[in-house]
């Protein structure tokens, strides 16, 4: 982690940790996919959803009110959801064991964001101008 990364409050959110250690695991997931025909589409799909999470996880966090926070999370819940469909479907060539440490960190974001939307919808992180 570079020191700006340090400084960056979104840095915090374990979800957002997380997501982006499954970035850098799926990029060498989506590569050896690429080399199996059958899987070749599979293979984008997996790394746009999990690239997804982080995304949304990112911008989701720079919004101010807690209801945009709480759809752009949902956002990255939906893009959590397809990552572990894409995983199972690339279990024949990742492997049981590749995929079990994928849908491991997947499923713990799934819970922690099953947790955090219901407590941003009703959250005001600043106060309205009236």
């Amino acid at each position: 982690m570079s020191e700006d990364d340090k400084r960056d409050p979104l840095q915090r959110m374990r979800a957002y940790r997380l997501a982006c250690e499954l970035v850098r695991e799926s990029w060498e997931d989506a590569e050896k996919l690429t080399h199996h025909r059958t899987m070749e589409k599979i293979s984008s799909q997996l790394y746009a959803a999990v690239g997804s999470i982080v995304a949304n996880l990112g911008e989701g966090y720079a919004h101010s009110s807690g209801k945009d926070r709480a759809r752009i999370f949902e956002y990255a819940l939906g893009s959590t959801r397809e990552s572990i469909a894409w995983f199972r479907s690339a279990e024949p060539v990742l492997g049981s064991a590749v995929v079990a440490k994928r849908l491991e960190k997947l499923d713990e974001i799934r819970r922690m964001l099953m947790a955090i939307i219901p407590r941003e919808r009703d959250r005001l992180i600043r106060a309205s101008k009236r």
